[in-house]
C-alpha cells in the first residue's frame, strides 16, 4: 500500500488478536476468519503484532506468518494496515522490517529496546536505524507507560527533528498539563491514545487511537469515531459511559493480574464479532469465561451506539 504520512494516519485502528489453540498453538483458520471480518469492517485500518497481538510470544516462523495473512487479507479489501515490528531486542526489530518488507505495510510500529534503558542520544541512534531499515515506509513509535524508556515529550521532539519518517507515537495520554507539555509533538505527528479515550483525546489534538474499543466491536468503534466528527458532546457521552463499562468489568481483571492481550481477548469475547477467544499463550493467564456474559449485558445496556444496527 502507499506509506502513510502524519496526516493521513488518524482514525481508528483494530489490533490483530492471535486465536490459540488448547495446545498453544495459533489457530490459523480462526485467524483466517478474523482477518475477513477486521479488513471488511469500517476501521481505518488494521495492525499487527502489538501487545494484544502477543507480538512477544512468536516465532520468526509466526510472525511472517501473520504478517503475510494481514496483508493479504488487507489487498483484498483495500484496507489500509501496519506491521508491529517491535522486539525488545533492537538487532530482531531490524531484521523483521527486512523480512516483511515486500508486503508494503502502510508503517511499521516500534518500541525501543526494552532490556535495558536508553537514554537520549541511545535513542535517537535507535530511531534513524530503524528508519534506515524500513525505507520508504515510515514508522510510528509504540512507548507504552511500562517501557523501560519513557519518552518525554522533549525527546519526542527531537526524534521527530532528527528522523523524518517518524509519523506518529502510539502513548498512554494524560491530563491537561501532559497535552500542553505535547502541544510540540501533537502538531508535527500523529499522536494516538488509549481506545477507550478517544473522544477526549482527539478534542486535545490526538489524530486517533489503537484501539481496544475495536476489540470489542469493530463496526462500533468506527462509528464512535464518526459520531465524534458531527457530535463531540455525544462522543465524550459515549465515552463516560464505556469508563463505566470498564470499571464495573475491566478494572477488577487489571486488579487480578491479568494482561493487556488477556483484556483485549476478553473485550472481543464480549463483544463477539470474531471466534477469537479469550485463550492467552503460555505462561499468561486468560480472563475467566464466567465474566464474559454479565460484561456483555453491561455492554449492550450502557453502548447501544456500539452495538445496535
Amino acid at each position: 500500500m502507499t506509506p502513510l504520512d502524519a496526516d493521513s494516519l488518524h482514525g481508528v485502528w483494530g489490533s490483530v488478536l492471535l486465536p490459540i489453540a488448547d495446545d498453544d498453538t495459533i489457530d490459523w483458520d480462526r485467524l483466517d476468519a478474523e482477518l475477513d471480518a477486521l479488513a471488511s469492517s469500517d476501521l481505518d485500518g488494521v495492525y499487527a503484532h502489538g501487545t494484544a497481538g502477543e507480538f512477544h510470544t512468536l516465532s520468526d516462523d509466526e510472525y511472517q506468518r501473520v504478517s503475510t495473512m494481514l496483508a493479504e487479507a488487507c489487498a483484498r479489501t483495500g484496507k489500509a494496515f501496519q506491521i508491529g515490528a517491535s522486539h525488545p531486542i533492537a538487532q530482531v526489530t531490524r531484521e523483521r522490517i527486512r523480512r516483511t518488507h515486500e508486503l508494503a505495510p502502510g508503517a511499521y510500529q516500534v518500541i525501543l529496546p526494552d532490556w535495558l534503558p536508553l537514554n537520549d542520544h541511545e535513542c535517537a541512534t535507535y530511531v534513524r536505524g530503524v528508519a534506515a531499515a524500513s525505507d520508504p515506509v515510515p514508522i510510528v513509535l509504540y512507548n507504552p507507560p511500562h517501557a523501560k524508556t519513557s519518552a518525554t515529550p522533549v525527546l519526542l521532539s527531537r526524534l521527530l527533528d532528527e528522523v523524518p519518517a517518524l509519523i506518529g507515537i502510539k502513548v498512554a495520554d494524560g491530563d491537561a498539563d501532559w497535552y500542553d507539555a505535547m502541544r510540540d509533538v501533537l502538531g508535527r505527528c500523529a499522536v494516538f491514545v488509549p481506545g477507550h479515550r478517544l473522544a477526549s483525546g482527539v478534542a486535545r489534538g490526538a489524530s486517533g487511537s489503537y484501539s481496544n474499543i475495536a476489540a470489542l466491536s469493530p463496526t462500533g468503534a468506527a462509528r464512535w469515531y464518526s459520531l465524534l466528527r458531527t457530535d463531540r458532546a455525544a462522543a465524550l457521552d459515549v465515552e463516560e459511559r464505556i469508563a463505566k463499562l470498564f470499571g464495573r468489568h475491566i478494572a477488577p481483571l487489571q486488579r487480578a493480574g491479568h494482561s493487556n492481550p488477556a483484556l483485549d481477548k476478553f473485550l472481543a469475547a464480549v463483544g463477539d464479532w470474531a471466534d477469537v477467544g479469550l485463550r492467552v499463550r503460555w505462561p499468561y493467564d486468560s480472563a475467566p469465561q464466567a465474566a464474559v456474559a454479565p460484561a456483555r449485558r453491561d455492554a449492550a445496556t450502557l453502548l447501544p451506539e456500539l452495538f445496535g444496527e
